[in-house]
Parts: structure tokens; C-alpha cells; sequence
């Protein structure tokens, strides 16, 4: 008996301390933050206050699913930072954990690929953690209400995660299109489909 509690304690124990924080749900105010962009500068949600809102979506370098949505993170950017809901792509993983994933690398990614937007690093994962982003990528929307953002959709891109061009539905372009013309999101939560975050120890 004594041996079964002590293992108990131990999962117990271990589970508390692998397990990742729930982060935001739909409708929790965003805390302001800053992360370092592949130009040098620093980026925050501050930077954004003119917008009407912003897309969030965590995204790495090594993952294929990440890979396979670049072009489509562009085309999201190019359709609707124009109307005040630009593309804020941030790197969650350890770099430790794939080379691919490294400062350096997002740096070639983001010229080779044409990345309109912002591409940062979450170089201390806290961000990520608030978020409660567990995959790559992962999506959330989130709308600017007189400065305070806010999470109104969480999930992912669209349903083809690997095949752009068998898409059925765009999700968060649903999303935005829901949030520009007034009207609450009709489908505010999916399920990510990627690569888990890369966690440091």
C-alpha cells in the first residue's frame, strides 16, 4: 500500500509539473507583450493598437504542417491586414530541439517565403504559455475592443492541413470576415492540427 501511494504521489507530481497551463479561452483579455522579430526589432501587442485586430498564429520552422501553411499565412496577411487584421506569426519551440527552428533559420525562412508580416521568437515560451498554445500552427484571433485585445477564435487555419488546395473551410478567415462585418464568430473553437510545441526542459 505504502509503495502504490508513493508512486501515486510521484505521477501526481510529474504531471503537475509537465503539465502546460490552460492559457486563454474565448473572450479573455490578452496581456501586452514583446518578442524579438527576424528584423531586429522588438514586437508587441502595443505595436498593433491601430489595428481592428490581429491574427495570432504560432508556427515553426521544422514542423510539416507549418511548412505547408506558409503560403497561406501570406495570402491570410495579404487579404486582411489592408483591413486592419494583419498576421502576427510567433515561434514557440526550443531551438535546442530542432536546429531548423533557430533565430538564424527563421530569418532565411521568412526572406525565402516572402512573409509579409511580423515572424518572432518566444525565446522564454511564457507567451506561449499564456496563450496556451500546444501545436504547431495554432491560431487566435483576436479583436482590438478600444485597447484591450481579446481571444475570439482559437484553433486552427483551415480543415486541409497538409493540402492547401483541398480546403473545405478557412476558419479563422471566417473568423475575421465574422468580427469585420459585426457579427460573432460562428465556429469559435477547432481543434489544431501540427506539431506539439517544443517545450524546454
Amino acid at each position: 500500500m505504502r509503495y502504490a501511494l508513493i508512486t501515486l504521489w510521484v505521477l501526481f507530481t510529474l504531471q503537475g509539473v509537465n503539465a502546460q497551463p490552460k492559457g486563454y479561452t474565448l473572450g479573455d483579455a490578452v496581456a501586452d507583450f514583446r518578442l524579438k522579430n527576424v528584423d531586429g526589432r522588438t514586437v508587441g501587442l502595443a505595436d498593433y493598437k491601430s489595428q481592428k485586430g490581429l491574427i495570432v498564429v504560432f508556427t515553426s520552422n521544422h514542423c510539416p504542417f507549418s511548412k505547408a501553411y506558409d503560403d497561406r499565412l501570406v495570402a491570410l496577411d495579404r487579404k486582411f491586414s489592408a483591413q486592419g487584421y494583419p498576421v502576427l506569426a510567433i515561434m514557440p519551440n526550443d531551438p535546442a530541439a530542432y536546429e531548423d527552428d533557430s533565430f538564424d533559420n527563421m530569418k532565411v525562412r521568412a526572406r525565402e517565403k516572402g512573409f509579409s508580416f511580423a515572424y518572432v521568437i518566444d525565446e522564454t515560451q511564457a507567451v506561449t504559455r499564456s496563450f496556451g498554445a500546444t501545436r504547431t500552427p495554432q491560431v487566435f484571433v483576436l479583436k482590438n475592443n478600444k485597447g484591450q485585445f481579446t481571444v475570439e477564435y482559437i484553433g486552427t487555419i483551415d480543415d486541409s492541413p497538409q493540402d492547401g488546395s483541398q480546403v473545405q473551410r478557412r476558419y479563422a478567415d471566417e473568423a475575421v470576415s465574422n468580427l469585420l462585418a459585426g457579427r460573432p464568430v460562428q465556429s469559435p473553437l477547432t481543434k489544431a492540427i501540427g506539431c506539439a510545441v517544443k517545450w524546454k526542459n
